[in-house]
Parts: C-alpha cells; sequence; structure tokens
C-alpha cells in the first residue's frame, strides 16, 4: 500500500466511475483497477461493488476511506512543510462557501489575498452548508465559510463578522415614504424566502418572527435558488424579503424596480464564521486568511 494507491481509492469513491477516476489521476484506466483489485486482496476487503452500470462503496470501504483521507491529507502537510515555515499560506487552500455569500464576499478579499500572498494556490467550492459540512468532515475541505454555527465537536470555528440583513420592497410599495420599517410592519407581509436548503430562508422566518404554521399568511417558498432571482421577484410585486448586507454592496443586487434599504430589527442579521476540523494541520494558514477577509470588509458589517 502507498500514497498512490489510497489517491486512487479516494478518486473512485468521489467519482463513482474507475474510467473518470483514472482520468482524475492521470492513468490509465486498466492500470487504477489493477491497483484497486491489488489493494483490495492486500487488506482482504472488498471496497466497491461494481456492476456494469455502477459502482457503490462497501460499508467497510467508507471506513477505509475516511482513514485514506486523512492520511492523504497529512501527506500534503509534509509535502508543503518546507514553504509553510515562512509562510503559512503557501500551497493550496480548499475554502467552501455557501451560495448566499460566497459572490459577494469572494471579490471583496481576492485580489488582496493574491497581492499578500501569491504563493497560495485558492480552491473555492460554492454548495450547501450541509453539503460543506459533509465535504469537510471527508477531508475534501480545508475550511468552510458558513452562518451557522459548526454542528459538533469534531469542528471549531474562526468568527469573522456580524451581516445584518436589509429589507427589498417594490418601488411602488408604501414602505416607499416610510422613514423606517420595524418587525411590526413585517407581519403582515408575504415575505419571499429561498428554497429550503438555504440556512437564510431559517435566519430570515427567525429575524422577522414568522409563524411558519400559520396558514392564513403563508410563505412564499419559491424554490429560488439564489438572491438576484428572489430580487426580481420582489420587483414583480410579489412579495418583500430580506437579503444580507454584502450581497447590496457595489450594487450587486440593484434593480429600477426594488428598493434595498437598512432596517432596525433586532436579531435581523446573521454571524458569518470560517469553519474547520479540529484535527486540521495548518490552523494558522486559516487565522491569515480569515485576517485577510476582515481587513476588507465594507462598513455595513461588523
Amino acid at each position: 500500500m502507498n500514497i498512490r494507491d489510497l489517491e486512487y481509492l479516494v478518486a473512485v469513491s468521489e467519482t463513482l466511475h474507475f474510467g473518470q477516476a483514472a482520468r482524475r489521476c492521470f492513468v490509465s484506466q486498466p492500470t487504477l483497477s489493477g491497483q484497486i483489485h491489488k489493494l483490495e486482496q492486500e487488506l482482504g476487503a472488498t471496497l466497491f461493488e461494481r456492476t456494469n452500470r455502477s459502482v457503490h462503496v462497501t460499508p467497510i470501504g467508507q471506513k477505509i476511506i475516511g482513514h485514506a483521507r486523512q492520511i492523504l491529507e497529512q501527506a500534503e502537510v509534509i509535502r508543503s512543510l518546507g514553504n509553510t515555515q515562512n509562510d503559512p499560506l503557501a500551497g493550496p487552500l480548499r475554502i467552501g462557501a455557501i451560495h448566499t455569500l460566497s459572490p459577494y464576499l469572494v471579490p471583496l478579499f481576492m485580489l488582496e489575498l493574491q497581492h499578500q500572498h501569491p504563493e497560495l494556490s485558492l480552491e473555492l467550492t460554492e454548495a450547501t452548508t450541509d453539503q460543506l459540512i459533509i465535504k469537510l468532515r471527508e477531508h475534501q475541505l480545508d475550511g468552510a465559510l458558513l452562518a451557522t454555527p459548526p454542528p459538533g465537536e469534531d469542528l471549531d470555528e474562526i468568527r469573522l463578522f456580524k451581516e445584518p440583513f436589509w429589507l427589498a420592497h417594490p418601488r411602488d410599495h408604501h414602505y416607499y415614504n416610510k422613514d423606517e420599517v420595524s418587525l411590526s410592519d413585517l407581519k403582515d407581509e408575504k415575505v419571499l424566502l429561498l428554497s429550503q436548503e438555504h440556512c437564510l430562508s431559517e435566519q430570515i422566518i427567525n429575524a422577522c418572527k414568522i409563524d411558519s404554521r400559520d396558514v392564513s399568511n403563508p410563505i412564499p417558498r419559491l424554490n429560488a435558488s439564489s438572491l438576484e432571482t428572489l430580487v426580481q421577484l420582489v420587483g414583480m410585486g410579489l412579495g418583500v424579503t430580506l437579503v444580507p448586507a454584502l450581497s447590496v454592496h457595489g450594487g450587486r443586487l440593484a434593480t429600477d424596480r426594488v428598493i434595498l434599504r437598512e432596517v432596525r430589527i433586532p436579531d435581523a442579521f446573521r454571524e458569518v464564521r470560517l469553519v474547520y476540523r479540529t484535527t486540521f494541520p495548518r490552523e494558522a494558514a486559516l487565522k491569515v486568511f480569515s485576517d485577510i477577509i476582515c481587513g476588507v470588509l465594507p462598513n455595513t458589517v461588523t
């Protein structure tokens, strides 16, 4: 058993396709299949169930692959030790971010990150919170930018900033002539939400004290997957919504038919943090990365 065998093993587990895994590892399919077969013989265990149409990881395979990912992570640390002695951000850093944060935060820090640490190779993944947590625990990511606390003692966090929610309402809405919108004003409004897999929806429900069981004023869940789509629906007069402050910065959500404004509602914010495994050996790199993010934030967040 060697490091290359473990790379083949992880590649097959992630693609569930021997041909795709071989292309990812830059070897022929017979070479990869042969090495997996030898590894199974050496371990005395079947790691994959194969048919003509599909590949499935066996229960014992799942356990072994989990350890393989940890070994590969440590091997990568060994390879990069020489560079990281002088610069903790040298080498690859695999960061995930939720969909409602990444398009607005990444452009703020990317140039500064490249300027300060040109040796860094940032690998960015966008996904939902649940998907990013899985990738963290499977050692496919080094850290994840989330708006919810880490779920479990195996994960830790670096708190970055609090991001208020802004109100988006149609230009011809009666709020237009109202100096300040309060929590009580929202109780009779149709508050539009993203699809359920986005944690932002639950945060807005909590901030607005919306009772999801109120059948007289149901919450319109429109299965929108982006804030841009949601704001366009607001512009059509279908309701109002709350959006994170960073999404407003730079006019990203600006449209002639929608007003975006601050609101004075207690708890109408989310707390963004960088979540990582407690066993991750390059915590210093994540700290430097976090400091760069905090150094470029606009004054709309704290």
